[in-house]
């Protein structure tokens, strides 16, 4: 049976969602290497899936999970679907001997190498000095499903990554939305698989859909100047997008995407990093609206939300103190993931924040075994935040938002 995504907000119910349990992709990372692979620490893989694992079973009580894997598997044996991601793979790798192996490995082993990846054997040098290359790389930032695609409306963005170690995340994602019927859409609004042009990245972590006509956009240093006009003059002809509000990140390693620094979370509030949205510190933040030449500057994200018809009222992560929102941030304190309107999922170490939640937006915090066990239930009407533990998920650098690809959402408004 075939079923179309549909996202047209950052908070409606949620359907279903797209989400990567860490695998032995993450034992590629090391000391050594961690920087190439985008990490400031290694994790614990063990750990790392038992709490993704506490992660997935609070949103499946809301919504449909599937795994990427089990999705990949499912379309592998399709017969266009393995020559398209050898054809692309060869793009890059330039490995006839890759080739040839990847068009003979049964299908559920082929998920297995483009996410594991695939050391070189290595001449004499290489083994003489015990170092690992690979000519087709493991996927460690997988599981952070939002990056490399995105569903706004009912077509999808794939994401044009900022670092080739995540080239292959773009090529896998493309394939489930073109060739899986679960995923049935209208098309590709932006495809950055296929982008070679220097300068034009955009990863899903700076795209949030705030409102079916209007989009706010991060750039970050992930994301830059020519993908987002590419990007956004696609979402005004194919997508009904009529505003697109950007605010503009300094370029900091804690803060590589918007949705480490704000994330929407109902219909009256978002949760903000606040030293980049108040006061002298603040990014700016401008405006795209259709039919208009030219970006104008704001005063402020809150006064242009207002202006759009969407008063959001700030929540500080780390409450009022400076220190406490940085620590708090840094372990993506403001990445939450909304399964309805005021319900959310987040990081149970980022206390401050929830404190602040709690006086400031009327949310109930709970604590997600709890609600697993059956020992608290959620009411329909209330707000809450259904916080798990993740102490060695946070070392990968992103939070609950990071960790879903949402494909269908119910209607916010």
């Amino acid at each position: 049976m075939s079923e179309r995504v549909r996202v047209t907000s950052e908070i409606g119910a949620l359907q279903a969602v797209i989400c990567h349990t860490p695998g032995p992709e993450l034992l590629a990372v090391t000391p050594t290497n961690r920087e190439d692979f985008l990490y400031d620490d290694i994790i614990d893989l063990e750990q790392a899936r038992r709490e993704h694992h506490r992660f997935k079973a609070l949103l499946s009580r809301f919504a449909e999970v599937y795994e990427v894997r089990d999705l990949l598997e499912e379309i592998f044996d399709q017969p266009e679907v393995r020559p398209f991601l050898i054809e692309r793979v060869m793009d890059v790798a330039r490995s006839e001997p890759l080739a040839r192996h990847l068009m003979e490995v049964p299908s559920a082993d082929l998920v297995s190498l483009f996410i594991e990846g695939r050391a070189v054997e290595g001449g004499s040098l290489q083994q003489l000095l015990n170092v690992q290359a690979y000519e087709l790389p493991p996927l460690p930032n997988l599981f952070f499903t939002r990056d490399a695609s995105m569903v706004v409306g009912d077509g999808v963005i794939v994401g044009s990554m900022r670092y080739n170690v995540r080239w292959t995340e773009e090529i896998l994602m493309k394939a489930l939305f073109q060739y899986h019927p679960m995923l049935g859409n209208s098309g590709l609004i932006y495809d950055g698989s296929e982008e070679r042009r220097a300068g034009y990245t955009m990863e899903g972590g700076d795209v949030h859909i705030l409102r079916h006509d209007l989009a706010l956009i991060g750039m970050s240093e992930r994301s830059s100047p020519g993908a987002f006009d590419a990007l956004a003059e696609q979402l005004m002809a194919k997508q009904g997008i009529t505003d697109i509000l950007v605010v503009v990140l300094p370029t900091d390693r804690a803060m590589i995407h918007l949705d480490m620094i704000f994330s929407m979370i109902d219909r009256d509030h978002c949760v903000i990093f606040p030293p980049n949205f108040v006061g002298p510190t603040r990014s700016p933040v401008l405006h795209l609206q259709e039919g208009k030449e030219g970006m104008r500057e704001m005063p402020n994200l809150f006064a242009a939300l207002r202006q759009l018809g969407l008063p959001l009222e700030p929540v500080f992560c780390g409450g009022s103190k400076r220190t406490l929102q940085e620590r708090e941030q840094w372990s993506s304190g403001c990445n939450f993931v909304a399964v309805r309107p005021g319900v959310i999922l987040g990081y149970s170490r980022n206390e401050a924040t929830y404190e602040e939640l709690a006086s400031e937006a009327g949310y109930r915090i709970v604590r997600g075994l709890d609600f697993l066990t059956g020992d608290t239930e959620v009411e329909d009407d209330e707000k809450v935040a259904l916080v798990f533990d993740g102490g060695e998920l946070v070392r990968g650098g992103g939070g609950g938002r990071c960790m879903t690809l949402p494909v269908r959402r119910d209607e916010a408004w």
